[in-house]
């Protein structure tokens, strides 16, 4: 009799022990494309994540390629896995870059397998298009144009408190989902100007036909309070000019280019307090070779002195909205 209770004992012994091992806490994550983000993947040793874009995948490029693979198969074009290959902690970056130009960077974490019980891991990763910058199929361009001899009438649309516009968009157009992706933004990336009391940090830049959108953050980091002019954009560059005795010299030529709408959620800033801002301008259809974009923001006290925000001139382009 003792003999047959010995059996069952030796059989449930290890089932026991393997059912108090941890279990891998799995994260499934969705993040709206950011050219100018960079998302955390947490990766443990022995498993494999998964990275799913919106369209077909062109290039991958790995930086540590000795400590993780990413593998991008032509029958699944949409995918991009990734896994470590090292049971040691490793860090590297991935960059991935789709069929319409859009790209996405990505720093991959692992804490290597002793760290495996308290280190979530991230099993699919699922990037989505940012929103599209085209009000319907039926209108060709972001907002409404007009003539230079018609006066521009002030919007019908109500304006929440404390939110500059200029131009006739609806509430519900896409500048309106750009202008409230961009407040959405926790921890952007800020820029110091020497001599400025304000820091600036460039967000999304889209394209369509010919205007251009562009989202950016102001954050005052003075100990008094600022007032920001509306947003401006230029192109310059640099011309010959002769002058007598044979001399040559070289003049910056700046040209403003037309602003078309624009949303600013603040124009006086307190101090430590942050604006978020959108605009649309009309960009030419070309430029020459030493001719420069910036994006110009200024503060009411110091328009001679503005920041100049260097732009892509061929930014990525927006699809259409269905």
């Amino acid at each position: 009799m003792k003999l047959r209770w010995i059996i069952p004992l030796a059989i449930l012994f290890p089932l026991q022990l393997s059912a108090s091992e941890p279990v891998v806490a799995a994260h499934i994550t969705t993040v709206v494309i950011n050219p100018y983000d960079v998302t955390v993947l947490h990766l443990r040793p022995e498993f494999e994540s998964t990275i799913r874009m919106p369209e077909e995948v062109t290039s991958v490029f790995l930086g540590s390629p000795r400590l993780f693979t990413a593998e991008h198969k032509e029958g699944e074009p949409l995918y991009v896995v990734v896994k470590p290959i090292t049971a040691n902690p490793a860090q590297s970056d991935l960059q991935i870059t789709t069929k319409s130009g859009q790209h996405v960077t990505l720093e991959l974490i692992s804490n290597g397998s002793s760290d495996s019980a308290t280190q979530p891991v991230d099993f699919l990763l699922e990037y989505r298009p940012p929103p599209s910058l085209v009000v319907s199929s039926a209108s060709e361009t972001l907002p409404s144009t007009r003539s230079e001899d018609t006066p521009r009438r002030p919007t019908t649309q109500p304006q929440s408190p404390g939110t500059a516009s200029l131009g006739g968009s609806p509430s519900s157009s896409a500048l309106d989902e750009e202008y409230a992706q961009q407040l959405r933004i926790n921890d952007p990336i800020w820029m110091k100007w020497n001599g400025q009391q304000i820091e600036t940090s460039l967000g999304d830049v889209r394209q369509w036909n010919n205007q251009t959108v562009i989202s950016y953050s102001i954050l005052n980091r003075s100990d008094q309070a600022v007032e920001i002019v509306p947003p401006q954009v230029q192109i310059t560059g640099h011309q010959v000019k002769k002058k007598k005795k044979a001399k040559e010299g070289k003049e910056i030529i700046a040209d403003q280019l037309e602003i078309r709408d624009y949303r600013l959620s603040a124009t006086r800033l307190a101090a430590g307090e942050r604006a978020d801002g959108v605009v649309v301008f009309d960009r030419p259809s070309f430029k020459e070779s030493n001719e420069k974009l910036f994006l110009q923001i200024a503060q009411a006290d110091q328009v001679d002195r503005p920041i100049l925000i260097r732009l892509p001139f061929t930014p990525p382009i927006a699809a259409i909205a269905h």
